[in-house]
């Protein structure tokens, strides 16, 4: 049953383990509630990526409880799985665009799921590539596309839809930083208008620029870093750092209601 109240994302003591090899990490709780803005933090191999694939199911816990939107995921029954992932705007990595569409047609693929008609979403998409610099490449598919081009247009199919909860694996890694800035702009304009957004990344140049919560992985466990940290525009990291324990996360409140951007 789902909890109208809930958090958007609750992990209560989630451990994860691949067969064979050493556990990714263990006994992790937090909670992002609605409308919150949240960086996602750690040392390569730390987890990140896995962390977010629990969250929009491409993974099962190897023990431990989540729970999405209020609901709990070990009661949900696949069958419902989909009706949660609408909910979920994902920037991947591999940026999983698919080869034989256009880059119109990629961003619209969330809203043809949804059974809209073109014609209520053709002016969105052009807004949308304008602002990510892909006016140009409108028509265009993925294979003559740049890595910095994909990654836009991952970027704009993820947030085509407003979806309640973003997931940005990394989505700064293959542009510039004046581009890196825009796309954090766009994701904080996206989380005045409610979405909740949970972006890893490596690059603390822009974690110093926007107030937001910050989540690091290190050694397995998950810590909470206060934004105070990061307020430098060459921050100490990690050593000398405060941070909060694993069980001061689980009763922290993850909530930001405005994100301020630092003026250079």
């Amino acid at each position: 049953m789902q909890n109208n109240n809930a958090p958007v994302v609750k992990f209560e003591n989630v451990c994860l383990s691949y067969p064979g090899v050493a556990t990714v990490f263990s006994d992790v709780s937090f909670r992002l509630t609605p409308g919150s803005f949240t960086f996602l933090t750690g040392a390569s191999g730390s987890g990140k990526t896995s962390l977010m694939k629990l969250i929009y199911l491409a993974l099962q816990p190897t023990k431990g409880n989540i729970s999405l939107f209020g609901y709990d995921l070990d009661q949900l029954s696949a069958e419902h799985h989909p009706m949660v992932r609408r909910r979920i705007g994902i920037v991947l990595q591999d940026f999983g665009l698919v080869d034989h569409l256009s880059v119109f047609e990629n961003v619209a693929l969330p809203l043809r799921i949804r059974g809209l008609n073109i014609n209520e979403y053709t002016r969105d998409i052009i807004e949308l590539l304008d602002w990510v610099g892909l006016g140009h490449r409108i028509d265009a598919e993925p294979a003559v596309l740049s890595g910095g081009e994909q990654q836009r247009v991952c970027i704009a199919r993820a947030v085509i839809s407003r979806p309640d909860l973003i997931l940005a694996d990394e989505p700064t890694g293959n542009v510039d930083p004046e581009m890196a800035e825009r796309l954090l702009r766009l994701f904080a304009e996206l989380n005045k208008l409610g979405a909740t957004i949970l972006v890893a990344t490596h690059d603390y140049s822009l974690i110093t620029r926007f107030k937001a919560n910050v989540l690091k992985l290190s050694d397995g466990q998950l810590w909470g870093v206060p934004a105070s940290q990061f307020e430098q525009k060459n921050p100490i990291y990690p050593e000398n750092m405060d941070i909060m324990t694993p069980q001061d996360i689980s009763t922290a409140t993850m909530s930001v209601e405005n994100i301020d951007v630092y003026e250079s």
